[in-house]
C-alpha cells in the first residue's frame, strides 16, 4: 500500500518534456486503469478487488476526472512493472517542435523533471483530456530517457596511432604489493626497496662494506664545501641460464656534481677496449690456455682518496644522532670522478709485487677480472691480493663462462662467444620476441635519409641503438647497421624506427649466433679494407670498412664514415686502408706483449694497390699527404704489404654498405658468424 505521504523516486534526465500539438494518442497502460466514475471507483475498494489493481484502487487520492487522473498519476503514483528499457521512447524537436509516436511512457518520468507540488509541475500539463493524453505519451515507460549521444570526435591526425589501426594494447597496472612479490623487479627509488626483504639485505651489505672499510667520517658542514649528492642503484645479476644470481644495491655518488680544482683534479679513466678482449680469447683459445674468473667486491673502495670530497649521508641510512653532518670521503665511492684511477693504479700495484712483465696475463673490465692462469696460480694471485690489502673482499668464480652479458661456451674445439640471453632480454623489452625473422638486417633499398616524419619517440630510438651498439661486440654481421642507425640519434625519423626494428627481426632468427674460436689457430694477422665511395646520401661522404682476423678468427671491425668528401673512389679506399693500417700495427703491439710474434708483415687486402706499394705521388695526390706517407713508411720497413683481392673475395664489403640476402650470408659465414651449439 502507498499513501500519499510517501517519496518518490527522482530521477534526472538532461531532456525536456513539452508536450506538443501533433501527438498521437496512446492506448492506455495495461498498469494504468482506465478512469472510472466516483460510484466506481469506491466500490472497487471492497475485497473483491482484482489483486493485481489493488494497489491503483488503494491510493489515498483519486482523481476526479480523466485529466486529473493523468495529473495525479505522473505526480504521486508507483508503477510496480516494468517496460523493455529505453524502448519506444519518444524523440522531440524542439526545433519544429514534432514528435514521433511511442509505446506508453511510464509516469515517473513527469516527476523525474520537477519535484511533487512545485509550480511547474502543474504548469507544464493541460486540463482537458486531449491535451491529457498529448501529455502522456512524454512520460517514460521505467527508466529516466537517454542522454542524447554526443558526436564522436574524428582522429584527422597523420600520425599511425594504434586507435586508427583498432589496435588496444593497455598497460597492465600492479599494486605495489604484486611488485614487491615479484622476484625479477628492480626496485627505482629507496622506499620501495627497503619494504623488500633481499633488497633491504643487499642494501645493508654494500652499507656495511662502506663503514668496514672506512670510506668515510661524518663532519659538520660548513659554507665553504662543495657537497656532493647520491643515490642508490639496483640491480639483478643474472647466471648464463638466466636465473637470478645476486640482488646488487650500489651506492654512487653523484660525481657530475664536483667542482675541478676544488675536489678532483685527474680524470683519466683507464677501460679496456673490446678488441682487446677478443684478441686474448682467440689466444686463449688457440694455446689452449685456462681462463679463470675472479670478482672484486667493492672494487673501487680499495685506493686511497687525497682530495677533500663531502657527500651527503646515504639515503636510509642517516645516522640518528648526527642527522645533520655530511661523509667526508676517504676513498673513491662508485661513479666520483677519479674512482677508476685509483683501482688501476692499485692492480698495477699487484701486479708488481707478483713480479709480473710490465703486461699481466690478465684483464679487468670494472670489478672483473678474468686471468689466463691455472686454478693453481690464480689462487697464489688471490693470497696476494689478501696479504697486500687484508680487507679486499674476493671471490674465485671459477672457469669463464658469462661476463659482461656475453656467454663462453668452452667445448674441446674451442670457445663461442655469444650474447644469447642480451639478445633475449632485448627482443622481450621490446615485444619483439614472436616477430617475424628476415635473411638482413638492413635493406638495400630505400636508402635512410635526414629527412622524413619525426619519429614520436626519440628516447626509445636512442635506447634501441645503444643495445645493439653493445650487441656488436660478438655481431660483426650487424655493426654496418648499428653504424648507419647511430647517425640519426639526434633527430630520427619513422623509417630510422621500422629500420631499427628490423634489425631486431634479423636477430629473432640468429639469437645464438657469434664468434667461434677454435684451437690450434694460427696467429698470423691479415685484414681487409673496403670503402663505399659517396655512399651518404645527404652529404656524400664515403663509408670505411675493414676487418682484421687473427688466424681464421676475426677480432676487430669497424665500419665508419669518413671524415670529410672523397673526391674520386681511389681517395676513399687510400683513406681505408690507412685506418685499416692503423688499426693492424696496434694489434701487433698487443699480439707482441702476450708473446705472440708476427714472423712475415701483415697484409691488407684491398682495391687501391698501386699507391700503397709504389713511390708515386704527384699534385693531385697533395691531399692524401698524410695518409700516403703512413702507408708507405709502413710498407717499406716491412710492418705490413698490401695486396689486391676481387670485389667477390673482399669480406669487408658488408661492412661497407647494405647487402643482399644471398651476397650477405655468403660473407657473414666467411667473416666466421656461427651458429652456437
Amino acid at each position: 500500500m502507498i499513501s500519499s505521504s510517501t517519496e518518490l523516486p527522482s530521477f534526472e534526465s538532461p531532456i525536456s518534456f513539452t508536450p506538443t500539438a501533433t501527438s498521437v494518442p496512446i492506448p492506455p497502460s495495461p498498469l494504468i486503469p482506465a478512469p472510472l466514475s466516483s460510484s466506481e471507483h469506491m466500490g472497487s475498494s471492497g475485497s473483491d478487488s482484482p489483486p493485481e489493481m489493488m494497489h491503483h484502487s488503494q491510493l489515498t487520492s483519486t482523481p476526479s476526472s480523466p485529466a486529473d487522473f493523468v495529473e495525479h498519476s505522473a505526480t504521486s503514483v508507483t508503477s510496480t512493472s516494468s517496460s523493455p528499457p529505453n524502448g519506444g521512447h519518444e524523440t522531440n524537436d524542439n526545433n519544429n517542435g514534432l514528435s514521433s509516436p511511442s509505446p506508453p511512457p511510464s509516469p515517473f518520468a513527469a516527476q523525474s523533471q520537477t519535484p511533487t507540488g512545485s509550480p511547474s509541475s502543474t504548469e507544464s500539463h493541460s486540463l482537458n483530456p486531449t491535451s491529457a493524453s498529448s501529455t502522456s505519451t512524454h512520460i517514460a515507460v521505467d527508466e529516466p530517457p537517454p542522454v542524447p549521444a554526443l558526436p564522436v570526435p574524428q582522429n584527422t591526425h597523420q600520425m599511425q596511432t594504434r586507435g586508427k589501426n583498432h589496435i588496444s594494447k593497455p598497460n597492465k597496472k600492479y599494486g605495489l604489493s604484486a611488485l614487491l612479490q615479484n622476484k625479477d623487479w628492480e626496485p627505482r627509488t629507496v622506499n620501495q626497496a627497503l619494504k623488500h626483504k633481499l633488497w633491504r639485505g643487499s642494501m645493508s651489505d654494500e652499507y656495511d662494506a662502506q663503514i668496514r672499510h672506512r670510506t668515510w667520517d661524518l663532519v659538520p658542514p660548513s659554507p665553504d664545501m662543495n657537497i656532493i649528492d647520491n643515490k642508490w642503484i639496483f640491480r639483478l645479476k643474472y647466471q648464463p641460464c638466466g636465473s637470478i644470481d645476486k640482488y646488487k644495491s650500489r651506492l654512487v655518488a653523484k660525481g657530475f656534481t664536483q667542482q675541478p680544482g676544488l675536489d678532483y683534479f685527474e680524470t683519466f679513466s683507464p677501460v679496456i677496449k673490446a678488441t682487446t678482449i677478443r684478441v686474448v680469447l682467440d689466444v686463449a683459445a688457440s694455446c689452449d690456455w685456462p681462463l679463470r674468473q675472479i670478482d672484486i667486491n667493492n672494487a673501487f673502495l680499495q685506493g686511497s682518496l687525497k682530495e677533500e670530497v663531502y657527500m651527503r649521508q646515504p639515503p636510509g641510512f642517516v645516522d640518528p644522532d648526527r642527522p645533520t653532518h655530511v661523509c667526508r670521503l676517504k676513498k673513491p665511492i662508485y661513479c666520483t670522478i677519479i674512482f677508476s684511477l685509483l683501482v688501476s693504479k692499485t692492480l698495477l700495484q699487484i701486479q708488481h709485487s707478483l713480479c709480473c712483465r710490465k703486461d699481466p696475463p690478465w684483464f679487468t673490465y670494472w670489478s672483473t677480472l678474468t686471468t689466463l692462469w691455472s686454478r693453481e696460480m690464480t689462487q697464489l694471485l688471490l693470497k696476494q691480493f689478501y696479504r697486500t690489502w687484508l680487507l679486499v673482499s674476493l671471490k674465485y668464480m671459477g672457469e669463464l663462462s658469462y661476463f659482461l652479458g656475453i656467454e663462453v661456451i668452452r667445448t674441446s674445439h674451442g670457445l663461442h662467444l655469444n650474447q644469447r640471453k642480451y639478445i633475449l632480454d632485448l627482443l622481450n623489452k621490446m615485444q619483439m620476441q614472436d616477430a617475424k625473422p628476415i635473411a638482413t638486417p638492413m635493406a638495400t633499398e630505400p636508402k635512410l635519409v635526414m629527412s622524413g616524419e619525426k619519429h614520436s619517440n626519440p628516447s626509445e630510438y636512442r635506447t634501441l641503438v645503444g643495445s645493439l651498439q653493445y650487441l656488436a661486440f660478438t655481431r660483426p654481421d650487424i655493426a654496418y647497421a648499428v653504424n648507419k642507425l647511430s647517425q640519426f640519434m639526434h633527430s630520427p625519423t619513422s623509417d630510422h624506427w621500422q629500420a631499427a626494428k628490423r634489425v631486431l627481426r634479423y636477430l629473432t632468427g640468429t639469437p645464438t649466433h657469434g664468434l667461434f674460436f677454435s684451437k690450434s689457430n694460427p696467429l698470423s694477422l691479415h685484414a681487409y679494407s673496403d670503402a663505399d665511395w659517396a655512399g651518404d646520401t645527404d652529404n656524400y661522404v664515403s663509408t670505411n670498412g675493414y676487418i682484421v682476423y687473427l688466424g681464421k678468427h676475426a677480432v676487430s671491425w669497424s665500419a665508419k664514415k669518413q671524415k670529410g668528401v672523397a673526391r674520386s673512389s681511389t681517395e676513399a679506399e687510400y683513406r681505408s686502408v690507412a685506418n685499416t693500417a692503423s688499426e693492424v700495427v696496434w694489434i701487433c703491439s698487443l699480439l707482441h706483449e702476450l708473446g705472440v710474434q708476427q714472423h712475415t708483415a701483415p697484409p691488407i687486402y684491398c682495391g687501391a694497390t698501386y699507391l700503397c706499394a709504389n713511390p708515386v705521388f704527384h699534385s693531385r695526390m697533395k691531399h692524401l699527404a698524410l695518409d700516403y706517407h703512413f702507408i708507405r713508411d709502413l710498407v717499406q720497413s716491412r710492418q705490413l704489404r698490401v695486396s689486391h683481392v676481387s670485389t667477390y673475395d673482399q669480406l669487408a664489403d658488408t661492412l661497407a654498405k647494405p647487402l643482399g640476402r644471398a651476397r650477405f650470408t655468403l660473407l657473414r659465414d666467411k667473416i666466421g658468424v656461427t651458429k652456437g651449439p
